[in-house]
């Protein structure tokens, strides 16, 4: 927590909701500033998803998002001498991150291709199927909360 009191969250002006997601899944994709490359594998993912599935890439894309966004996540919290993973809700800032975020990393970590946008069209496909890393990231998170629901009450 800083010193100098909370610091206030610098809100960028976007026209709506699907450009900002859009913005900031291009943000996390980029690597050494290289906001081109990341803009044109994210367009090419896009195009993959269309060609494959014969629907809207952006709405597959949406559709993906949506369905990572995890609802609750543990938290270790130290009470008398142990440690308790505490089940707490996910804000939603943090919830579109985290669905970012496992989304990009695990069609990085795919080895089934060899180009990245072909690795984050697979992904996008499998997360809207309920299958792939992503989604069973999500699903592994939501377990363990279950799995720790009875320390709940640590929460604060």
């Amino acid at each position: 927590m800083p010193r100098r009191g909370i610091r206030k969250k610098i809100e960028k002006k976007y026209d709506n909701y699907e450009q900002m997601v859009v913005e900031k899944t291009i943000n996390k994709l980029m690597l050494q500033g290289k906001k081109s490359v990341a803009r044109n594998i994210f367009e090419s993912a896009i195009a993959e998803v269309r060609e494959r599935t014969g629907e809207d890439g952006l709405a597959m894309f949406r559709k993906a998002i949506e369905a990572l966004k995890p609802e609750l996540e543990v938290k270790s919290r130290r009470v008398g001498g142990a440690n308790y993973q505490v089940p707490i809700p996910v804000r939603p800032e943090r919830k579109l991150s985290l669905a970012i975020r496992w989304l990009i990393n695990y069609a990085r970590d795919r080895k089934d291709e060899y180009a990245m946008h072909k690795r984050l069209a697979k992904e996008i496909i499998d997360a809207v199927a309920g299958q792939g890393g992503a989604a069973k990231k999500k699903e592994d998170t939501h377990k363990m909360a279950e799995a720790n629901k009875a320390f709940a009450h640590f929460r604060y």
